[in-house]
């Protein structure tokens, strides 16, 4: 079926991934992809998140952000993953909309069968067997979303940028995807919990490095402009001073009365 047939693409695929043959790697996932029925979401959000993986060994930061991203958002519609993970602010929204509806399965609780759920033994055992594969599930969507995101953190990182670099790190109406990390540290490897430490010690200083460089440039492009609009009238910037405020961090301007 097709799914079978995604499942091999997918093989083929990362043979080729393990073989550094990326682009290639990238095609044959797109091929699973254009194979696999649309209603699941954990399937495909593998294939994007590898297709991220891919990416980012070609060093195309931007691709890798978006596949990335789409894997998330899959990951998300599985409805399997705990809300301090959730790295979309809409998934949120939705489980606080369905708690005011009286619609909340949180699978946090505490599931107990008795006889009376069942009637007997051998529906206990199923109702257990279900249990069972529903965490076994839980825990690979938790897997690969960790995988994901750390994909799409270096990616942002790599980057670069003033808001690259915070969407990495600090984040606004959603959490940072750094920050998203280190509140699942069992589902990643060793060497993963200390690459994300690393990142955490080391971008605050590229952000307010990268912030100090865009501020520059765009008062550059402001001077500039202003430049051409008073040149009609003898005028320049020269003739004001931007004064930042140690306070606030903002700028006032003065005028220049020297001359």
């Amino acid at each position: 079926d097709l799914l079978q047939q995604s499942h091999s693409q997918k093989l083929f695929a990362n043979t080729l991934f393990s073989s550094a043959h990326y682009s290639d790697a990238i095609s044959k996932y797109e091929q699973a992809l254009s194979l696999c029925p649309n209603y699941l979401d954990f399937e495909i959000a593998i294939l994007k998140s590898n297709i991220a993986a891919c990416f980012i060994k070609l060093e195309d930061w931007k691709a890798a952000v978006d596949s990335a991203t789409e894997a998330l958002d899959g990951l998300e519609r599985t409805r399997l993953l705990p809300p301090s993970s959730s790295s979309s602010s809409s998934f949120k929204g939705k489980e606080r909309e369905e708690k005011k509806k009286g619609r909340n399965d949180d699978d946090g609780k505490i599931v107990e069968i008795t006889a009376e759920d069942g009637g007997g033994e051998q529906e206990e055992e199923e109702a257990l067997a279900a249990l069972r594969k529903r965490d076994e599930k839980k825990a690979d969507v938790q897997r690969i979303h960790a995988k994901a995101l750390l994909r799409r953190a270096r990616a942002k990182s790599e980057l670069g940028g003033w808001a690259n670099l915070q969407a990495a790190h600090e984040g606004n109406f959603v959490q940072a995807d750094y920050i998203l990390l280190t509140k699942s540290p069992s589902v990643l490897p060793i060497p993963d919990q200390k690459t994300i430490q690393r990142a955490l010690s080391s971008l605050p200083a590229r952000i307010s490095e990268a912030k100090e460089k865009e501020m520059g440039e765009m008062l550059g492009k402001l001077k500039d402009l202003g430049n051409g609009l008073l040149k009609p009238f003898g005028l320049s910037t020269d003739m004001f001073k931007m004064q930042q405020d140690p306070e606030t961090g903002g700028y006032n301007l003065q005028v220049n009365q020297g001359g």
